[in-house]
């Protein structure tokens, strides 16, 4: 399995995920998104290149596609993209206290 076939998979979830939420949610906020991404993806340059660099972490070369940011290969940064939608997505899905709360109230009454 490649880099990409993994990465694939893990967005596929993840943009189901953020479709659903998108639906409790009518309007999401994009600017926020869009910041936090590119933050994200700027940290995720110079400290995926750094670890890579120092020999914390390595790919295998027949596994990743052969493009790179540095020497970070681009498959690496698909997670930042993956976690900007699934975490909003999550906190959009999750029941809350407050409505774990109410759920439990409308149970004891019935």
């Amino acid at each position: 399995m490649t880099y990409w076939t993994l990465n694939a998979i893990f967005l596929v979830v993840t943009v189901a995920l953020a479709i659903a939420a998108r639906l409790v949610r009518r309007r999401p906020r994009l600017l926020p998104l869009a910041v936090t991404v590119l933050v994200l993806f700027v940290i995720s340059v110079v400290f995926d290149n750094v670890m890579i660099g120092v020999g914390l972490v390595g790919y295998n070369r027949d596994l990743i596609s052969g493009a790179f940011l540095g020497i970070a290969p681009l498959e690496d940064f698909a997670y930042v993209f993956g976690a900007v939608l699934l975490l909003p997505a999550l906190w959009y899905l999750l029941p809350t206290a407050r409505r774990r709360s109410a759920d439990r109230r409308s149970e004891s009454n019935s």
